[in-house]
């Protein structure tokens, strides 16, 4: 595990991302683009998911339609999509290693905490939701609540002004090389997680990068 002082002193509240971060939910969005795009004949692959991983859906989708050649626009290939990761997602998938423990640890303690998720109302409601968590934060911010999605900061400055805190005192929770640049962009502290489906992604931005959400490392930024 890479580990990093921020010099900032303790971080007062913690934003999560969502998709690979609380859930892992990457298999699900895999599954519904791959089925997306059999649909026209096209096959997914490794290279738009990484091209394409913590980006919001516009940017996603235009890419689609750049890429192979699509030519529908990108609103009607987003809802469309996002009835195939309703479906799938009812298959049932898992919380990442330590998330849900570390959302009680911090109600607990009262720190605050929020999610911050490129994926849409009706994906993001539905996976917190059937996964337990939507209670255990103060808000959810997605794709619908910004103008720019990540990699452009606005997401996590708008999560610090609604938590009460400046941005140097908000920690990041991230699994993306976007939400990475996000939160750097906004002056927040970024943790990463690593795990399957970024094991070759390049976290050299990040303050820190654990395997578990209920690491040490995770406290040491919130003083514990």
């Amino acid at each position: 595990m890479k580990t990093a002082s921020t010099g900032r002193g303790k971080l007062k509240a913690v934003a999560f991302d969502m998709d690979g971060l609380m859930f892992d939910t990457e298999p699900v969005y895999w599954k519904s683009a791959e089925e997306l795009l059999r649909r026209r004949g096209k096959v997914y692959t490794q290279e738009i998911c990484d091209l394409t991983m913590g980006r919001p859906p516009k940017y996603c989708f235009d890419l689609y339609i750049e890429h192979y050649g699509l030519t529908e626009d990108w609103l009607s290939l987003q809802q469309e999509s996002e009835r195939y990761f309703i479906e799938f997602l009812a298959e049932g998938y898992d919380a990442m290693p330590g998330a849900l423990e570390l959302l009680d640890a911090l109600e607990r303690r009262g720190i605050p905490r929020c999610v911050c998720t490129s994926s849409a109302w009706r994906v993001a409601s539905e996976t917190l939701k059937k996964g337990g968590a939507i209670d255990k934060v103060a808000f959810v911010l997605t794709c619908d609540d910004v103008t720019k999605g990540k990699p452009d900061p606005e997401v996590y400055l708008t999560a610090a002004k609604r938590l009460g805190v400046e941005p140097s005192e908000l920690l990041v929770l991230e699994d993306s090389v976007a939400g990475c640049a996000a939160a750097n962009a906004a002056g927040a502290v970024c943790c990463m997680l690593r795990a399957e489906h970024n094991k070759n992604v390049d976290f050299s931005g990040a303050a820190a990068v654990v395997e578990r959400l209920d690491a040490p490392e995770i406290w040491n930024f919130l003083g514990e």
